[in-house]
């Protein structure tokens, strides 16, 4: 997959005398976003908004990638990828993703399925023997908490749909899992295996009984162990095998090859005076989730599932164009149709899941109903995001998918997320 840079395409456009469009040279065909029923006078705006960010320093800077009908609608780099150093943006910079590896993982555990190798209904128990016999942390009326053994057994759907009651070990027991080392999404600090970490999760108090909340945490990183033992390969090797080789997702890694290391892109945090460069690699109170991270140079021995992964916009747009097509992206088949079909619908019933009308699947929040979330979009879209402040949907209503990455954690006072989706939405003219 040949992939331009900006500034080789700008020097391309001096010397021929080209469009932009017309040299593109990425995975997704670039066309007049009026072919694909949009706007370029429109889709300006969204231009004119991300650019004010930077300029308003609320943003370091970011790319944002929609697609229409299988081709690039609106791809486009803004701000700085190192602020400092006032080194531009690029298109194939690579962003730290976080919880936009559960979707990778998810569809991870599809496969096994399809394969023959596992059944979403069954026990965790069954493949990870720790988790036979799990306890819950129950409040009581002295403020503190009872532990309670578990009402049944975890099984691998639970786990997929975050009603597990597995957390990030600030729950009630929050003092055990702070003994035990585990607290928090980020394990790249981490010189033990997934495996090896989630087993010690067993022996902690979850935070509910299974089941009967949605409970976001580790679930997603116990699922990553799990593909490894029903695999029998190292969570990274069975991805590549899978999933990032078939779609030529070549930039997408737990931990970047030294040669992509100047297009890592530097992560900020929002503060009373603007944006500023977050800490090197972050630590208070242990590793930080917030700093640049071992990404790196860190032992490279923990993949985490839940929020382990780097990637490209374009790399991550094939992915979710995958499932937009039903499990197909070109000649290769991830998945079928029916196991999409099963992933991007309610799992979790009537369980309080964040607004009206947004229910949850298998890695994916669904929207049941529009008028409950109370934004553009469509009834049958499924989406998530990431702590650096990134997010993505895919509307099969549209045909269309959106990627937008930045690294911003915290990210305070600001309407990006918002304000994408408006402007992305009123540039359809079809």
């Amino acid at each position: 997959m040949y992939r331009l840079k900006n500034i080789n395409l700008k020097s391309w456009v001096l010397i021929l005398g080209l469009t932009f469009s017309s040299i593109l040279a990425q995975t997704f065909r670039q066309v007049r976003p009026e072919f694909l029923g949009m706007s370029s006078e429109r889709l300006e705006r969204l231009t004119h908004q991300l650019d004010s960010y930077v300029s308003d320093k609320k943003l370091p800077g970011g790319v944002a990638l929609v697609l229409r009908k299988g081709k690039a609608a609106y791809f486009y780099s803004f701000g700085y990828r190192d602020r400092e150093l006032m080194d531009a943006m690029e298109k194939d910079d690579i962003f730290r993703i976080a919880s936009q590896t559960k979707a990778i993982i998810s569809v991870g555990i599809m496969i096994l399925q399809e394969k023959g190798l596992l059944l979403i209904q069954e026990p965790l128990g069954k493949y990870i023997s720790e988790y036979n016999n799990t306890t819950v942390a129950e409040l009581n009326e002295s403020g503190s908490y009872d532990v309670v053994n578990a009402k049944r057994k975890i099984t691998i759907r639970d786990l997929l749909t975050h009603t597990a009651g597995i957390g990030w070990g600030f729950g009630p027991a929050k003092d055990r899992w702070e003994k035990a080392e585990i607290m928090g999404w980020y394990f790249a600090h981490r010189d033990e295996s997934i495996q090896t970490t989630v087993k010690r999760i067993a022996k902690l108090p979850m935070d509910a009984q299974p089941g009967e909340k949605f409970v976001y945490g580790l679930s997603v990183d116990i699922l990553g162990a799990v593909i490894e033992i029903v695999s029998g390969q190292p969570l990274d090797r069975f991805l590549q095998q899978e999933i990032f080789d078939p779609l030529e997702m070549k930039d997408t890694h737990f931990y970047l090859p030294p040669d992509k290391k100047e297009r890592l892109t530097k992560v900020y945090s929002s503060s009373e005076s603007g944006i500023k460069l977050s800490a090197n690699p972050g630590k208070r109170n242990g590793p930080s989730m917030i700093g640049q991270g071992h990404y790196l140079n860190g032992p490279r021995m923990s993949f985490s599932g839940g929020a382990g992964l780097l990637s490209t916009a374009e790399d991550y747009a094939v992915f979710l164009q995958m499932m937009l097509n039903k499990g197909q992206f070109g000649n290769e088949r991830i998945l079928s149709r029916k196991s999409v079909e099963l992933m991007t619908t309610n799992h979790i019933g009537s369980i309080p899941f964040s607004n009206d009308g947004v229910r949850f699947g298998l890695g994916f929040a669904t929207i049941e109903k529009l008028g409950g979330r109370g934004q553009l979009g469509s009834i049958g879209e499924f989406s998530w995001g990431g702590a650096y402040h990134s997010t993505y949907w895919v509307d099969p209503t549209e045909d269309m998918v959106v990627v937008y990455f930045t690294q911003l954690i915290p990210a305070l006072n600001i309407d990006d997320h918002n304000k994408l989706r408006a402007l992305i939405y009123q540039s359809i003219i079809d």
